[in-house]
């Protein structure tokens, strides 16, 4: 449980980092702050007494206290914030905009969110008490309304751009490189139906926007080859059920089900290659009894006994072309985001081993 002093000085931290408080301003008196608070004002103390030592605030004998004048400091440090940093491709990510930045001089500061919108806030305010010059973030569950939103503003407020990588909030609608995920997701599926396949099942995660869009891509392309999307072919998780959820409705969709599933798109190769534990366990072969398509051309790819069919991401390129913006933004002096553009990479499908042609054993029941 956190201690009333902490909740205090993160919340005075939080009114500095969002602007409501700003340098040389003076804050609440203590009386008024222990109020505020319902804590005693030793409490309040011990809080202050803190923020002042890591230069905060400061305090002038008989006029109170004032919040500590933050100023951009000149030591070409950027900000990178993402979901993960030694998972999946995201180590390949931070590569290219780390190579970047040391060409040009400057200073990577990584922080992770593991996708959780409470950790994203930690990040947000450590990241801006460092006075970053510029800042590349992954958003957080970006599929489902962020309550971080003030912290972008206050960038804004102080005119330090940054630039968002796979996915953006919508509400910000800021500067962005991103996938065609939904293009994507229809040339995965395109795929398989040229292949033959009808009843194709896709596992998407749904609260980022990356796994709606590419949901909308499996969709569509069913839509465009007059097939319809079979009732339950359709498998929704969250983060939290990542790495449960998938396993669970495969299993029971390849033992239940009248007429087997001859195909699958996964929202990515890491969901790929949990669920081939399934389809092991059930005593089924990839490609000839199923065919599997991943997402994003990771190492996972090429790292099981079946080389993935995958939709390829620019890993390292999109790490690179963020660090370039934000640097030209920053040198070109531009104002916060005003200048970034935004790009979109055109996906491209990765043929390898995991999928090939319908059978006629394909249309067989499954197993009991």
């Amino acid at each position: 449980m956190t201690t009333k002093y902490i909740l205090v000085k993160e919340t005075i931290k939080s009114w500095i980092l969002e602007g409501e408080v700003v340098p040389h301003q003076k804050i609440y008196s203590e009386h008024e702050l222990a109020e505020k608070f319902h804590v005693s004002r030793h409490t309040i103390r011990q809080a202050i007494g803190e923020l002042v030592h890591e230069g905060w605030l400061y305090r002038e004998q008989g006029r109170g206290t004032f919040c500590a004048g933050r100023n951009r400091n000149s030591g070409k440090l950027i900000g990178m914030i993402t979901t993960y940093i030694s998972d999946y491709i995201f180590p390949s990510i931070i590569r290219g905009a780390e190579s970047y930045l040391n060409s040009k001089g400057y200073t990577l500061l990584l922080a992770s969110t593991n996708n959780n919108p409470v950790e994203e806030k930690a990040c947000l305010q450590n990241i801006l008490s460092k006075n970053v010059d510029g800042l590349i973030v992954e958003p957080t569950k970006s599929a489902i309304r962020n309550p971080n939103l003030d912290y972008y503003f206050t960038l804004e407020t102080k005119k330090i751009p940054y630039v968002m990588i796979n996915a953006f909030y919508p509400e910000l609608h800021p500067p962005s490189l991103t996938v065609n995920d939904t293009l994507g997701g229809y040339l995965a599926t395109e795929h398989l139906i040229q292949l033959g396949h009808r009843r194709i099942i896709g596992f998407f995660k749904t609260d980022d926007l990356q796994g709606v869009n590419r949901m909308q891509g499996f969709v569509q392309a069913h839509r465009e080859n007059r097939l319809p999307v079979s009732p339950g072919m359709i498998v929704s998780f969250n983060t939290e059920e990542k790495y449960v959820k998938p396993k669970e409705e495969l299993a029971k969709i390849l033992k239940t089900s009248k007429h087997r599933p001859t195909a699958i798109v996964c929202y990515n190769d890491e969901i790929t290659l949990s669920i081939l534990d399934v389809v092991r366990d059930l005593q089924l072969k990839v490609p000839d009894d199923i065919s599997i398509v991943g997402y994003d051309d990771s190492h996972l790819a090429e790292a099981s006994e079946v080389k993935l069919t995958t939709i390829k991401h620019p890993k390292a390129m999109m790490g690179e072309m963020a660090a370039k913006k934000i640097v030209d933004a920053i040198e070109k002096n531009q104002q916060g985001t005003t200048g970034i553009s935004s790009f979109i990479y055109e996906p491209e499908l990765v043929i390898r081993k995991s999928t090939q042609s319908v059978s006629k054993t394909d249309i067989s029941p499954s197993p009991n």
